[in-house]
């Protein structure tokens, strides 16, 4: 592995790392035959992972598909080589007109505001997966998901694993996040579409994320409640580089895999981390919960290894970054949250 960097001056070095790709993406794209198709890449890290791709496979044409309704991204996107197209996933009509790759990255959803329209939240999170997976039933179906699936686990029990039925917590997201899941497993096994349900827990950018969360509050003063007081992370150029490799890792029926961090963290001790780093003095409140939504990590270090971006190497881009007032994308995890109240 090549000497990680110290820190990054600017976004665009943040991104030109993020999206360098490893000779272990390279050689498994080369072996997974066909394009890419990216639904939903306006997100967090959607424009991220189709560059990575784009980078890792210059000759596969990769097709990012959202509404674009933030500036930029598109055209973000172009200079990279990641050809787009505008449409609303929510409409059948749109979905059917899209090109038809081998490869499919689902990442569209819901979760922030959520609570606020419980409709759109289910109609995102479930009816928009049940018709990706007929209009791409011929392909290969990456599809985001999210640890949330999963109960609360004992902070000592390592996390959950892929054999721990989903069965969540309260809450429209959470369920509605369950039912996205067996839609892609129904259409998997009924026209027996590869695939692999990708069970992320939580991705670190520098612009955001709980590294982000925990370190701004640290900086700027404000309390930090620890009662969700334990999680994990993976670095965000992990993460997309994981997800892209399940393609060539795909199984029918589709099946789970938990793309998180092996470390689980305790948020007492982060903030303290930061505190040290950032010259202040932590704020905190509360008692750490015995539970928490903790995922254990274990199949996908089997499957591809260890993260190449360890835990204490995030915490101190993420300090850096912050000292510097470098820009935010003010888009909060929540991972605090226990209620399912997003």
């Amino acid at each position: 592995m090549s000497k990680l960097p110290d820190g990054f001056e600017s976004i665009e070095a943040l991104d030109d790392f993020m999206t360098a790709p490893s000779e272990a993406l390279v050689a498994d794209l080369a072996k997974t035959p066909g394009d890419i198709v990216v639904l939903g890449v306006g997100g967090k890290m959607g424009p991220t992972l189709a560059r990575l791709a784009k980078r890792a496979a210059p000759n596969k044409k990769v097709i990012g598909v959202a509404r674009f309704s933030e500036k930029g991204v598109r055209e973000e996107l172009a200079r990279a080589g990641v050809e787009t197209i505008t449409a609303d996933l929510l409409d059948r009509a749109a979905l059917e007109k899209l090109p038809r790759t081998t490869n499919v990255v689902f990442m569209a959803g819901r979760k922030f505001g959520a609570a606020g329209n419980v409709p759109l939240t289910w109609a995102m999170n479930v009816q928009v997966p049940a018709m990706v997976a007929e209009v791409f039933r011929a392909s290969r179906i990456v599809a985001f998901s999210t640890g949330c699936v999963y109960p609360f686990v004992p902070v000592e029990s390592g996390g959950a694993t892929e054999d721990v039925a989903p069965i969540p917590p309260p809450g429209d997201y959470a369920a509605s996040c369950v039912g996205r899941e067996r839609m892609f497993e129904f259409f998997s096994a009924q026209h027996g579409t590869p695939g692999r349900l990708f069970r992320l827990n939580y991705a670190i950018d520098m612009r955001y994320g709980v590294l982000h969360d925990i370190g701004r509050k640290v900086r700027d003063g404000e309390t930090i409640d620890i009662t969700m007081g334990h999680a994990n992370v993976i670095w965000q150029g992990d993460a997309n580089s994981v997800a892209l490799r399940c393609l060539a890792h795909a199984t029918t029926p589709t099946t789970p895999i938990n793309v998180t961090g092996p470390e689980t963290f305790e948020v007492a001790k982060i903030a303290t981390e930061f505190a040290k780093l950032l010259g202040k003095t932590p704020k905190l409140t509360g008692n750490p919960a015995p539970t928490g939504w903790i995922n254990n990590a274990a199949r996908m270090v089997q499957e591809f290894g260890h993260p190449s971006v360890p835990l204490q190497k995030m915490v101190e881009w993420t300090a850096d970054w912050l000292a510097r007032d470098m820009t935010t994308l003010n888009k909060p995890t929540h991972y605090e949250v226990r209620d399912g109240q997003y």
